[in-house]
């Protein structure tokens, strides 16, 4: 088990549901920052709408954009402007969470708020009806930055018996991936399965299928209740795509897709005429994958080499991989294997639909 706080998350809880807010109502404002991270910060809502609450019902908040390398420190205000309410499974009853796009005091979009664009891709191509899910692997380390249940000298066995283990050492941490799991479910995250991977503490978990910007939404706040819950053991969590070099697996963010045309018979055509655009745009999308995916994308550990584009019914050794199900019935959905565990999903589904349908009107 991973090292718990003196309180431990479920006391926590309990603790939480017992108190009286007498008509008022905690958000946690969370956003993404300049390197990829999420920050939050709380403040008290003196009234709650009788319907719940909506993003457009919530105050535009700021935050020193300075600290966070979002702004300049001579105009560091960086404003957050509510864009999707989950309820708080940390606080519950009416305290919610607020995730929130960072835009600039000229009513520009902040240069690392990628939804934005992304955003007006789904409009324009709405009509495609986009699904996407996406996989997010990760890795649990300790507080020495040591892989949770790695030797503090050597390596573990080799690979082999963890992914999708059961036992004492053959999977770690858990107690960990349990707690995150209730936590998306509590607060309405399309979170649809988690699992042990290949890496002795390396976790997966899936959130989908959603629908055009829905999705980079719930990973976003899946990844800040992952720190969250993380935190609450002492725990750290890393999305670098290769966390250990070596012998080991990478982590991804395998990145499922599909449209209303590619979900109906004779949908492969469609497939194949996505996976042909993709391949044609194999270097840009490549840039947007994520920070160190060079260090993952070698060929090998279940990947396609960074330079070359593949693809292949079932072969998880390429860059997309069209799964056997959809080969058989002739319409279904593809997974792009090339993006890493840090990249952003609004870059990842963005790119997406730009290289399938065209840029954004």
């Amino acid at each position: 088990m991973a090292e718990s706080t003196s309180v431990s998350y479920t006391e926590n809880l309990m603790k939480y549901m017992k108190l009286d807010q007498k008509g008022s109502a905690i958000a946690e404002y969370v956003w993404i920052d300049a390197n990829g991270g999420v920050r939050s910060k709380s403040r008290t809502l003196t009234s709650i709408p009788e319907g719940g609450f909506k993003p457009e019902d919530l105050p535009v908040w700021n935050f020193d954009g300075s600290s966070t390398d979002q702004a300049p420190g001579d105009n560091s205000d960086v404003y957050l402007r509510p864009i999707a309410v989950f309820p708080d499974p940390f606080r519950p009853g009416p305290n919610i969470l607020v995730l929130a796009e960072c835009w600039m005091s000229d009513g520009t979009p902040n240069k690392f708020n990628h939804r934005h664009e992304a955003a007006k891709l789904m409009e324009t191509h709405a009509e495609h009806e986009p699904w996407f899910g996406l996989e997010q692997e990760y890795t649990l380390f300790d507080m020495n930055d040591r892989p949770y249940g790695w030797p503090k000298n050597g390596f573990p066995a080799p690979q082999g018996p963890y992914y999708c283990g059961v036992g004492a050492g053959k999977v770690v941490c858990r107690d960990i991936v349990e707690a995150h799991y209730k936590a998306c479910l509590y607060a309405g995250i399309k979170i649809t399965g988690t699992n042990a991977e290949v890496m002795p503490a390396q976790w997966e978990f899936q959130v989908g299928p959603c629908t055009g910007i829905e999705m980079g939404d719930h990973l976003w706040m899946a990844r800040f209740l992952l720190h969250r819950v993380a935190e609450e053991f002492g725990a750290k969590v890393s999305v670098h795509p290769k966390p250990i070099p070596g012998d080991w697996n990478g982590a991804g963010l395998h990145s499922n897709f599909s449209t209303k045309e590619m979900r109906v018979e004779g949908g492969m055509k469609h497939i194949e005429a996505a996976i042909k655009k993709l391949e044609g745009r194999h270097k840009e999308h490549i840039l947007v994958y994520g920070e160190g995916n060079d260090a993952r994308l070698t060929g090998r550990h279940e990947t396609g080499a960074i330079d070359q584009f593949s693809y292949g019914v079932a072969n998880r050794g390429a860059s997309i991989r069209i799964p056997r199900e959809t080969a058989a019935k002739g319409y279904g959905y593809f997974e792009d294997r090339r993006p890493a565990s840090n990249a952003d999903p609004y870059q990842i589904t963005g790119i997406i639909m730009e290289t399938c349908f065209g840029a954004a009107k």
